[in-house]
């Protein structure tokens, strides 16, 4: 098992001049750097790639899904806009030797709403026409989409692993599989460790979060239970840390991040790390 942690810890958005974080991270003895890409913009990709080889971290990417790339909006634009950033963050992916890209890509982060049958139905056909596409994209670089539930009070679409599987079916690729946060499942599930096991070889990527998003062991997650049935589906991908330590105004609003969930992000990262090693 490899341990990653998430730039959302330390800063909103990342950027070139957050770069020190690459040295934080190694020296905690991480092997994973996770990159939210809320602007691709504002970050030196090469000088990134050569840094993180450099220190030997590798790299993961994540989505930051607001209304403009929801990708099953009733705006063709913002569905324009989310499937030509879902292309580019592949693209980032691929030269950042990631091997996949994650995060809630069917729609946009904190749209909740009771909306008609019909409407729904024309958001899901819109979102598996764009997600079909990014998917055969995505199989060009050889970049596994990975597709997040996320809890009822951030989306309204798909909130949990067997919601997961039938939106991945429909689209049918190889290349569309399913990323896992303990936070949302900790909310949405039955047993997290039987949606694991249910979702098997279609587990591509796991952000393994505390119940309250804080540091991992100090919640009431079963870990170990997650831990066995990881196990049990030979599960040999990346398990990281992804919490807010210094949101944005729009992310804090979309995630409801309204208080500190550590003393310090630091103190969160490095004694997050020393459960993950313990545990798994």
């Amino acid at each position: 098992m490899k341990f990653g942690v998430s730039t959302f810890v330390w800063v909103s958005p990342f950027n070139t001049a957050s770069f020190d974080l690459v040295h934080k991270i190694k020296d905690m003895g991480y092997d994973i750097i996770e990159v939210a890409v809320e602007d691709k913009d504002i970050i030196d990709w090469a000088r990134l790639k050569k840094l993180t080889d450099e220190v030997g971290l590798s790299v993961t990417i994540s989505g930051a899904f607001g209304t403009e790339r929801d990708i099953a909006s009733d705006d063709p634009e913002f569905r324009k806009t989310g499937l030509s950033y879902i292309k580019d963050c592949v693209q980032i992916a691929n030269e950042m030797e990631s091997p996949v890209f994650g995060g809630p890509l069917y729609s946009a982060v904190g749209k909740t709403r009771v909306v008609s049958d019909e409407q729904k139905k024309k958001e899901r056909d819109w979102c598996i026409e764009n997600l079909f596409e990014a998917a055969k994209f995505a199989e060009r670089y050889g970049i596994v989409l990975g597709l997040e539930p996320l809890n009822r009070f951030e989306t309204d679409m798909i909130n949990t692993g067997d919601q997961a599987l039938s939106l991945i079916k429909e689209v049918d690729s190889p290349y569309l599989k399913i990323l896992l946060d303990t936070f949302h499942c900790n909310i949405e599930e039955k047993s997290i460790p039987e949606t694991i096991r249910k979702i098997g070889k279609d587990l591509c990527h796991v952000q393994g979060n505390e119940s309250d998003r804080g540091t991992p062991g100090t919640g009431n997650l079963d870990w170990e239970g997650i831990q066995e049935a990881l196990n049990d589906i030979q599960y040999d991908g990346a398990i990281v840390i992804e919490t807010f330590g210094a949101p944005s105004k729009e992310l804090a609003r979309a995630a409801s991040i309204w208080r500190p969930l550590a003393n310090s992000a630091d103190e969160l990262a490095s004694e997050g790390l020393a459960f993950y090693k313990r545990c798994f």
